[in-house]
């Protein structure tokens, strides 16, 4: 018997989204939630501006003790489990723990809270020898991402596999990818995954600055995220997280469960090429594409819509137009294609996962959401990209894919389940 694994839940926080409610609202009506950077001063960096989630986690129930202890990334990732939790329906009395795993992406980690901490143990970096009488007990957790998938499980009483993939801007594809794997295989009746990231913190803005890979349109916050248009210039930093709650079909259907859709096929390739480069043919991308195409039994002519990864560099947008046409062939032309860091910027490790939810959200609403700020269309990127207003389309089949630095390339194919809505 074939073990399906079908998405019953999902818990995001995002800019400009406190839910998933307000989530699709942003992205279905094409706004953008893209501001000047406020969590610290912005002024002497070359790009100035960054998706940043108005997160307070007091009011999300967290108390005191979390708050201290918890880098804001493990933070987003709780409270979005719990969320994810809630609209399953699932009751942590029916999870069996042993059947139960959690498997959450994340490319930079605690990497705020451990900019945070040496600046406290440097004093400010006047001290090239570290005071450990200001060590705090948490720094361990700070420097092991593993921590963040640990937090989790002790949340939601998980005593299965627990472990945390960070590889990059495709973290978000591929937990949810290996998630799936545990359901198939037999592992789990149930997994918690997704991903969470919180990198607006000035060591990684200065990271990307070094290497110009961020945008520098910093008078015009809201409209700086410009995937696929002639005018871009770099992608737009951000944060968020989006988790969910993976089942076995059978399983969610025994309880009557809603499903958003079915992880129908999943595939990973790497380029072995550069750090940050890729090669214009898009050739690892396009393999990645139609081994999960295979993997879901589904033809490249059945793909409704493609949710991109979209960055708004040039490099990366002509990287994957290619791929979509290396291996969707003459459908290519014919597929509606968006990126929603148009709307939301560009959260790392975290945006894999959102662009899962997006796109399950989208199957649901049949609407692909736009590409806000496509303007003049970079002739080089000649596929249909929706510009700026989301169109109705009936969708069953959605592909979403993930381009990382390393030369890291993920597509995951969606489907939707309609005798189990």
């Amino acid at each position: 018997m074939t073990r399906r694994a079908v998405i019953t839940g999902i818990g995001v926080r995002a800019p400009g989204s406190p839910g998933v409610k307000e989530f699709w609202d942003l992205l279905s009506g094409g706004r953008t939630a893209t501001r000047r950077i406020t969590f610290f001063d912005p002024a002497p960096y070359r790009s100035q501006v960054a998706g940043e989630c108005d997160f307070d986690p007091a009011a999300e129930g967290l108390s005191p003790r979390q708050v201290r202890r918890l880098d804001r990334a493990a933070q987003l990732a709780v409270v979005c489990a719990e969320a994810a939790l809630q609209d399953s329906g699932l009751d942590r009395a029916d999870l069996v723990p042993e059947r139960t795993g959690v498997v959450l992406g994340s490319a930079v980690g605690a990497a705020s809270s451990l900019e945070r901490e040496y600046l406290v143990l440097s004093d400010s970096g006047r001290s090239w020898v570290p005071d450990l009488g200001h060590l705090t007990p948490h720094m361990a957790d700070y420097l092991t991402p593993s921590a963040m998938a640990a937090e989790t499980a002790w949340t939601v009483g998980a005593e299965g596999p627990a472990l945390l993939v960070s590889d990059g801007c495709t973290s978000g594809l591929d937990s949810v990818g290996h998630a799936a794997d545990l359901i198939a295989e037999g592992t789990c009746e149930v997994v918690i995954t997704g991903a969470a990231d919180a990198p607006v913190s000035p060591i990684v803005v200065a990271c990307f600055d070094a290497i110009r890979a961020t945008t520098s349109r910093n008078g015009e916050p809201d409209t700086a995220s410009r995937p696929f248009d002639r005018t871009r210039d770099g992608f737009v930093l951000a944060e968020g997280a989006a988790v969910f709650v993976l089942e076995e079909y059978e399983h969610a259907r025994a309880r009557g469960a809603t499903v958003y859709g079915e992880i129908a096929g999943f595939a990973t390739r790497c380029n072995a090429y550069h750090m940050t480069g890729l090669r214009p043919d898009g050739r690892e991308m396009a393999e990645a594409i139609r081994q999960a195409l295979a993997e879901a039994r589904t033809g490249g002519g059945e793909i409704d819509y493609i949710n991109a990864h979209g960055s708004g560099t040039k490099q990366n947008d002509r990287h994957e137009t290619a791929a979509f046409k290396r291996s969707l062939g003459e459908h290519a032309y014919a597929t509606p294609v968006s990126s929603i860091k148009s709307m939301i910027g560009h959260s790392l490790g975290a945006i894999g996962s959102l662009e899962i939810a997006a796109s399950l959200l989208a199957m649901r609403h049949d609407l692909v959401p736009p590409t806000a700020n496509l303007h003049e269309a970079d002739p080089e990127c000649d596929l249909d990209y929706v510009p700026v207003v989301a169109r109705e389309r009936r969708l069953d089949t959605v592909l979403s894919v993930g381009s990382g630095f390393g030369g890291f390339q993920s597509a995951m194919v969606l489907k939707s389940v309609p005798e189990a809505a």
